[in-house]
C-alpha cells in the first residue's frame, strides 16, 4: 500500500503544520476534518487536527505516525477550514491558536491511550529487545496508557517500538480519554414488562398489603401515568417511563423504590437528556409587526438581493427583535440555519425566553458560563446532518460552531465592544468575522442597533453595505425626556447628597411613590476605585500591576481589577501609620450601599461582573427584576445592552464626565453609545425620563444624546477621524511588547519602532506606554501602526510580520513577549 502523510493543526501558537505518517492500518480511517492523537516533542501528545492528506514525505525532518484516530467522521469541514485560516491570516496568529478557541474544551481531549496485548499473536517475526519488553508487562498487567509503559520500561519515547507492535499486530490500542464532556443522564422508572396487563397489576397490590410505601409509590407511578395521559391505553401504560426524581424525590420513597426493583416490578434504566433544554415553555405566536417595522422589513429583504450585508439602524425600543424574528421564520422555512449574535451573556437570559415561546426546541445557547459539556452538545447537535438546532443564540465564541446550513446571521447591538476579543489569541472582532463566515457560507449578514459604530455607519452610506432606517419606537412610544443635573452648579450650592444631585433624587422618590422601577448606571464596579492617606498621601498598590487597588466593602478587601490580587483592607495607613485612610470615587457597590440608606423601603439589586460570576447570576437579577422584585437595578454597562423591561419608567446616569475624559479616540463614540442605549431602557410603555449627572451639561455629544441626533454626531466623529488618520480611513494594528526587565523592553521596542518606520514612515505611532504600564509583573510598551485604506492591508501585514520575526530572531530579544491585534478596541 502506497505511504500516505498527513498535515496536522495542533493547538499551539506554531505558524506551520505538522507531517505525520499515517500507519498502514489507520489509512482507511484517517480522513480530512477527524482528530488524531499524535507525539509531539520527546514525551507529549496532543490530538490534533488532520487538515490534509498526501503522498509528500517532506524534507526537513523524519516524520512520526500518528497514533490513534479519535472519530469515526469529520468533525471539521472544509467551510470551517477555510474560515479558520482566514481568522489566522487577518489577525496575525497561528491556525493552532484559532483550533484551540474554536473547539469546546471537551473536545480537545487529553488522550490516554491504552495499549492492550493481542492473545492470538505468534511471535514469527523477530522482536527487538524493547518490544519483548512492551509484551512482558502487557501480559503481566493487560491494557495500560503509554504513561505506564513508558514508565515501566524507565524509557521517555517509546512509540517508535510501539508502533513496530502494531504493525506486527502483537498489540492493539484501546482509547480511554479523559473527557472534558459527558453525557447527562437521569433515571427513569417503567413497570417490568412481563407486567403486560391489569389482571397481573392486582396480584402485586395483593402482594403488598403489606408493604404500604410500596403499594404507595406504585398507586403515584400510575397516576403520574395517568395525568400525563399515557394511561389512556393498556399498551401505553405498561411502557411508560417516568423520570424517577419526579415520583421518588425523598428518602422513603427511594427506599421503597428499592425494594421494588428487587422484586422485579419496576425497572429503572438510565437515559441520555439534553442538558440545554427546559422542561417545559408555552409556544405563542409571534405579534403583529406595526407598518414602520412592516417597511423596514421589506427594506431589508431589497438590500439584500444586491447586498450581502445591512444595516438595521433603528432607535430604541423601535421592535427590532420582532424584524429578526421574521426573518429567521423564512430562513426555517428554507431549511437554512441562523446564527443570532448579542455581546452580552447577560442579554441571552432574558432573550432566549422571548425566542423560545416562538421557535421552541430549535433553539441553541452558546456561551462561556455554559460547562464543557453543555458547549459540547451544542456543537454536537449542529454538527448532526438533521440540524437539532435551527438556531444558535450566543456571543462571540459561537462563529465557531461547525454550521452547514448557514442562512443568516443577525448581529444585535453590532457596535459593543464585547465583540472583540482581547486575549488570548486569536483576537478577533466577531462582528467583522461573521460578515466573512456569511460570505464563505453564502449567507446573509444583518446589523442591528440604535447606536452605530462609526465604521459600520461609514461602510452604510458608502453603499458597501446596505442601510435601513427605523425611527419611530413600537407602538408611538415617545422617545424618552432626557434632563441634565449640573454637579458643579450643585456642589457649588452644597445640594449634593453623597453622590446623588437634588434631580436625581427628587425623581428616584416619585418613581419608587407610582411602584415604578429605576436603572442607575455607573460604569465602575467595586465600592471606590482606590483608597488615600488623608495625612500622607499614600494610596495602595498592586504589587504586580502599575495600578491602585479597588475596594470591595462586601469582602472587605482591596483588589487588582487586572491579576486579581487582593489584601485585606488596611487598618491604617502602610507608609506613616495614620489613621486616617478615606475611599476616594465611587463604583456600583458604594451606590448600592448609599441608595439603601437613602431609601431604607426600596427593594436594591446590582449587575457588575462582582455580582454575576455564578453561572445562574444573570437570570436570577434579571428575572427578578422582571417580575417586579427589584424596584432599583444599580449597575455597569451590562444594563445598558437591550435589556427590556416594561415597567422601568426613570435612568439616572451617574457621572457622564468619566466616561467623556476617557484618553482614547474612541471615548466620545462610546460615551454616546453607552448614554444612549442606557437611555434607551426607560419608556418601553409610557415616556421615560433620563438624568444625566455632569459637571458639563453642554458638552456638544450629551446634547447629541439629548436630542437623538446620532448623525449630527457621526458627522463631527467623521471629520475628525479624517483630520488625525483614524478609522475608518485607516486601518489600527497595535504592537504590544512585554517583558519583565524594563531596560531590554525598552531596547526591544525602540529597535522595532526604527525598523517599522524605515518601512512606514510616519504611520508608526510611538513606543509609548500604555495607561496601564505594567501588568502581572511585566512591563508593556505599545506601537501602532496606520494603514490606509486604500493601501493593501495584507501586504502591510506581511512586512510586519517579517520585522517581528527578525527582531525575535536575536538572541538578547528572543524572552520578549510581542502580540498583534489588529483593529484594537
Amino acid at each position: 500500500m502506497k505511504k500516505l502523510f498527513v498535515d496536522i493543526i495542533l493547538p499551539l501558537p506554531l505558524p506551520q503544520l505538522f507531517t505525520y505518517s499515517i500507519p498502514e492500518y489507520l489509512q482507511k480511517t484517517c480522513l480530512v476534518g477527524v482528530r488524531v492523537v499524535v507525539p509531539f516533542g520527546a514525551r507529549k501528545q496532543y490530538s490534533g487536527i488532520v487538515r490534509k492528506i498526501h503522498a509528500q514525505a517532506p524534507t526537513r525532518y523524519q516524520t512520526k505516525p500518528i497514533v490513534t484516530v479519535l472519530d469515526s467522521k469529520p468533525i471539521i469541514y472544509e467551510n470551517i477550514f477555510r474560515f479558520w485560516e482566514w481568522i489566522a491570516s487577518y489577525y496575525l496568529c497561528s491556525i493552532g491558536e484559532v483550533y484551540k478557541a474554536a473547539l469546546p474544551a471537551g473536545l480537545k481531549l487529553e488522550s490516554e491511550t491504552q495499549i492492550s496485548y493481542q492473545a492470538d499473536f505468534e511471535a514469527d517475526t523477530k522482536l527487538s529487545p524493547k518490544e519483548i519488553q512492551i509484551l512482558s508487562l502487557l501480559e503481566a498487567k493487560n491494557e495500560q496508557s503509554i504513561k505506564e509503559l513508558s514508565s515501566g520500561l524507565k524509557q521517555k519515547n517509546i512509540l517508535p517500538q510501539l508502533n513496530s507492535l502494531l504493525e506486527k499486530r502483537a498489540v492493539s490500542i484501546k482509547e480511554s480519554l479523559r473527557r472534558g464532556y459527558k453525557p447527562k443522564l437521569e433515571s427513569f422508572i417503567l413497570l417490568n414488562p412481563q407486567i403486560a396487563d391489569l389482571k397481573a397489576l392486582n396480584d402485586i397490590f395483593s402482594d403488598l398489603k403489606r408493604a404500604k410505601q410500596q403499594a404507595k409509590l406504585l398507586i403515584d407511578y400510575i397516576q403520574f401515568c395517568t395525568k400525563i395521559g399515557k394511561g389512556k391505553r393498556d399498551k401505553d401504560f405498561f411502557a411508560s417511563e417516568i423520570k424517577k426524581a419526579e415520583i421518588a424525590n425523598t428518602t422513603n420513597q427511594n427506599s421503597a423504590l428499592k425494594q421494588l426493583v428487587k422484586k422485579g416490578i419496576f425497572i429503572v434504566k438510565k437515559k441520555q437528556v439534553n442538558r440545554l433544554i427546559p422542561e417545559s415553555y408555552t409556544l405563542k405566536k409571534q405579534s403583529k409587526l406595526s407598518q414602520a417595522q412592516q417597511t423596514a422589513l421589506q427594506q431589508i429583504k431589497e438590500q439584500f438581493e444586491s447586498k450581502n450585508v445591512v444595516l438595521l439602524h433603528g432607535v430604541t425600543s423601535s421592535g427590532k427583535t420582532e424584524i429578526y424574528i421574521k426573518l429567521m421564520q423564512e430562513q426555517l422555512q428554507k431549511g437554512k440555519q441562523v446564527l443570532y449574535l448579542l455581546p452580552e451573556i447577560a442579554l441571552t437570559s432574558q432573550i432566549i425566553s422571548r425566542l423560545r415561546q416562538i421557535f421552541g426546541k430549535k433553539i441553541g445557547v452558546y456561551h462561556s458560563k455554559f460547562s464543557d459539556s453543555e458547549r459540547v452538545e451544542i456543537w454536537n447537535g449542529i454538527n448532526k446532518k438533521e440540524n437539532a438546532y435551527q438556531i444558535i443564540l450566543g456571543v462571540r465564541s459561537s462563529i465557531f460552531l461547525p454550521f452547514n446550513k448557514l442562512g443568516l446571521i443577525i448581529i444585535d447591538e453590532e457596535h459593543e465592544n464585547t465583540f472583540k476579543q482581547h486575549q488570548p489569541a486569536p483576537r478577533y472582532n466577531a462582528r467583522d468575522a461573521s460578515i466573512v463566515l456569511a460570505q464563505i457560507h453564502g449567507a446573509k449578514t444583518l446589523l442591528g442597533t440604535a447606536t452605530p459604530a462609526i465604521e459600520s455607519y461609514f461602510n452604510a452610506r458608502q453603499k458597501k453595505y446596505g442601510l435601513v432606517e427605523l425611527t419611530e419606537r413600537y407602538a408611538g412610544i415617545q422617545m424618552p425626556q432626557i434632563l441634565t443635573a449640573n454637579l458643579a452648579e450643585a456642589r457649588r450650592k452644597r445640594q449634593m447628597k453623597s453622590h446623588f444631585s437634588p434631580l436625581l433624587l427628587q425623581e428616584i422618590e416619585a418613581t419608587l411613590q407610582k411602584k415604578e422601577q429605576l436603572i442607575l448606571f455607573q460604569n465602575r464596579r467595586g465600592y471606590s476605585p482606590y483608597l488615600e492617606c488623608h495625612t500622607c498621601g499614600w494610596i495602595p498598590k498592586c504589587e504586580h500591576c502599575d495600578v491602585s487597588l479597588t475596594y470591595h466593602r462586601y469582602h472587605n478587601h482591596l483588589s487588582c481589577h487586572y491579576c486579581g490580587y487582593q489584601i485585606e483592607m488596611p487598618r491604617k495607613c502602610l507608609a506613616c501609620e495614620g489613621n486616617e485612610l478615606k475611599t476616594r470615587g465611587f463604583g456600583t457597590e458604594k451606590i448600592e450601599s448609599e441608595i439603601a440608606e437613602l431609601f431604607p423601603d426600596a427593594r436594591i439589586a446590582r449587575m457588575d461582573l462582582d455580582s454575576t460570576r455564578s453561572k445562574g447570576a444573570y437570570q436570577r437579577i434579571i428575572s427578578q427584576f422582571e417580575t417586579g422584585a427589584i424596584d432599583i437595578l444599580i449597575g455597569t454597562q451590562m444594563v445598558t445592552k437591550g435589556l427590556d423591561f416594561e415597567r422601568v419608567n426613570l435612568v439616572g446616569i451617574l457621572n457622564a464626565d468619566n466616561m467623556l475624559n476617557f484618553p482614547d479616540f474612541r471615548a466620545f463614540e462610546r460615551s454616546y453609545q453607552l448614554m444612549a442605549q442606557v437611555s434607551g431602557r426607560a419608556g418601553r410603555k409610557k415616556q421615560g425620563k433620563v438624568i444625566i449627572q455632569t459637571i458639563n451639561p453642554q458638552h456638544a455629544i450629551i446634547q447629541q444624546v439629548i436630542r437623538n441626533d446620532y448623525f449630527s454626531f457621526y458627522m463631527e466623529q467623521l471629520k475628525e477621524r479624517k483630520e488625525y488618520d483614524y478609522p475608518p480611513f485607516f486601518k489600527l494594528i497595535l504592537i504590544s511588547l512585554k517583558h519583565k526587565d524594563l531596560n531590554k523592553l525598552d531596547h526591544a521596542a525602540q529597535q522595532l519602532a526604527k525598523s517599522m518606520y524605515g518601512s512606514f514612515g510616519k504611520q508608526v505611532l510611538g513606543p509609548e506606554y500604555p495607561l496601564v504600564s505594567r501588568i502581572q509583573n511585566s512591563y508593556i510598551k505599545n506601537i501602532i501602526l496606520k494603514v490606509e485604506r486604500k493601501y493593501k492591508v495584507s501586504a502591510a501585514k506581511e512586512v510586519l510580520q517579517k520585522l517581528i520575526e527578525q527582531l525575535k530572531g536575536e538572541p538578547a530579544y528572543k524572552s520578549v513577549y510581542i502580540t498583534i491585534n489588529v483593529d484594537p478596541l
